[in-house]
């Protein structure tokens, strides 16, 4: 039995440190995260007219390059549409997804990618002219919807019509700008998408917002997050812990703003270990013990995140919803940075 403990003991012992995979090594090499992103929807990805990037799966990438590379402006944006998005990441082009990208069971298990968590839960819903007076989905028999293609909105949109028997009449098309624009030229009667997704064309797309209805009804469930390739188990953890300490810094009410504060003060045991003043977590990660602190710093925790890009102080006004913390009746629970 002794032989048994010594031989477990060691074995544990020549994995308590993590090494360097391939992805982390070409990061640090190249100075930079290449990050896949939506090419514009406004309060998850969209560049202004300088070039630089803002929401909330930006703020996702600038976190991970802060605790990499120290530096949350060190990386490069690649905006890539539905159709490009997946090939991107598997060929390398990418080094991580974070492009408002719905975690199902066929992109987990044959894509050659692993999703690292969810960061926006969401569902499918539709928007219609408020001229229309259509106030329900079930309002929608034999209608013309306007719909993307390579998404799951579109073998959605099938199944619920189906399901309803409501035989709408899919009208698709390749790029969201392109569906954009025959929704609002009034080429169809509805457009369906992530039900972000549509406020944020609202807000950004139509000449008066108030014009436009987003119908009561969520036909899926959509849960949005990043996703790395297959393969390289040190950057998966890296992406996956990263979230996961924005989301525990928010239970545990440490802020931007006040992060360097509770880093010299706090004596709470959880807040130490988030910010490396007790443990060094760092070392389980191949990265040290400031990490978490630099994400933090970088772009606030979960909560900063939302309310900045797509909460009700934001453009567009999203409740917080289901992506409110455990402890206030909504989704979001990290595993414990210990």
């Amino acid at each position: 039995m002794l032989k048994h403990a010594v031989a477990a003991a060691l074995a544990l012992a020549c994995v308590s440190v993590a090494h360097a995979g391939k992805t982390l090594d070409t990061i640090k090499q190249r100075g930079q995260l290449v990050c896949g992103v939506n090419p514009s929807l406004p309060g998850f990805a969209a560049a202004d007219s300088q070039g630089n990037w803002s929401g909330l799966d930006v703020d996702v990438c600038k976190a991970i390059a802060a605790t990499i590379l120290s530096d949350p402006n060190k990386v490069k944006w690649v905006p890539l549409n539905a159709s490009q998005r997946f090939a991107a990441l598997q060929s390398g082009e990418v080094d991580i997804l974070s492009r408002n990208t719905t975690w199902t069971l066929t992109r987990d298990a044959s894509l050659g990618l692993m999703f690292t968590g969810t960061t926006y839960y969401d569902g499918q819903g539709f928007m219609v002219p408020k001229k229309s007076k259509i106030t329900s989905a079930k309002q929608l028999k034999g209608a013309t919807v306007c719909v993307q293609s390579g998404t799951t909105t579109e073998k959605n949109l099938n199944d619920y019509s189906k399901a309803m028997n409501l035989a709408m009449k899919p009208v698709v098309f390749e790029t969201q700008e392109a569906t954009n624009k025959a929704y609002f030229a009034g080429r169809c009667q509805a457009y369906t998408t992530d039900a972000s997704g549509l406020a944020a064309i609202r807000n950004k797309e139509a000449g008066n917002p108030e014009d436009h209805v987003i119908l009561p009804e969520l036909i899926s469930k959509e849960p949005l997050g990043p996703s790395v390739r297959r393969g390289d188990d040190e950057f998966f953890t890296i992406a996956k812990w990263v979230v996961f300490a924005l989301i525990e810094a928010e239970e545990y009410g440490i802020t931007q703003a006040n992060v360097d504060k509770m880093k010299a003060e706090s004596k709470d045991p959880v807040v130490q270990r988030i910010l490396g003043t007790s443990e060094d977590t760092g070392k389980l990660l191949g990265l040290d013990k400031d990490w978490a602190y630099r994400a933090l710093k970088a772009v606030g925790n979960y909560g900063e995140i939302f309310e900045r890009n797509v909460g009700p102080k934001s453009a567009l006004k999203l409740p917080r919803g289901a992506n409110n913390l455990w402890s206030h009746g909504g989704f979001m629970y990290a595993p414990p940075v210990r």
